[in-house]
């Protein structure tokens, strides 16, 4: 815990300019009440991706998956990039068709999303990364993006934070029932402070429950 304390004071220090911005859209996120109000400022972050840095975040993904053992990595690799890169075309679509601007519900559990919005600039942060061959794949604006299509996903469309289907470890999936959204491990992520399964909107089946 405490090495992975100092990488990440490391890596603020090495992207301070990142660091501040991210600080300070993370409050942005947070004063935003409606969520229309939230698409507009997630919209606006996502358009100034470019093309390189959207191929760099496409890139570590896919080494992300390839350590996975087959054939769970052919199984997942597609709802990995429906998280990322369908949420970004979901959300940009959105934003061009002018429907934020209709949204004038307020953000679900504001408790929760302030809680999510604090945990954002330090969640950039928390990968060690000092090991990591490719310069690129070290920008913390690659863990931004990722926390915000899951912003986008959990409190502006409502959706768990991973697809539904997706797949996990012990036939585990994301499921869409009735009255609402299940994901049979969501509470395993509880000790985790940074991962998004402890702001999703998914429930945890009690026959789950660890």
């Amino acid at each position: 815990m405490a090495d992975d304390r100092a990488a990440s004071a490391a890596l603020m220090e090495e992207f301070s300019e990142d660091a501040a911005h991210i600080h300070a859209m993370a409050q942005r996120l947070c004063a935003a009440r409606t969520k229309g109000e939230l698409g507009e400022v997630l919209a606006e972050e996502a358009q100034k991706y470019t093309l390189f840095e959207l191929q760099v975040i496409g890139g570590r993904m896919y080494a992300e998956v390839e350590k996975l053992p087959s054939p769970y990595r052919e199984r997942i690799r597609p709802y990995f990039s429906e998280q990322l890169f369908g949420a970004y075309h979901r959300l940009l679509a959105l934003q061009r068709a002018g429907e934020f601007r209709r949204m004038q519900a307020p953000v679900a559990d504001p408790e929760t999303f302030a809680g999510f919005c604090r945990m954002l600039p330090a969640g950039c942060f928390s990968w060690n990364d000092q090991s990591e061959r490719n310069p690129h794949f070290r920008n913390p604006r690659n863990r931004l993006f990722y926390y915000l299509m899951a912003a986008f996903t959990m409190f502006v469309l409502d959706e768990p934070g991973h697809p539904v289907g997706m797949p996990f470890p012990g036939g585990f999936t994301v499921e869409k029932r009735a009255d609402g959204y299940y994901c049979l491990i969501r509470d395993r992520e509880k000790e985790i402070v940074y991962s998004i399964c402890n702001f999703c909107p998914a429930k945890q089946t009690e026959e789950n429950r660890i």
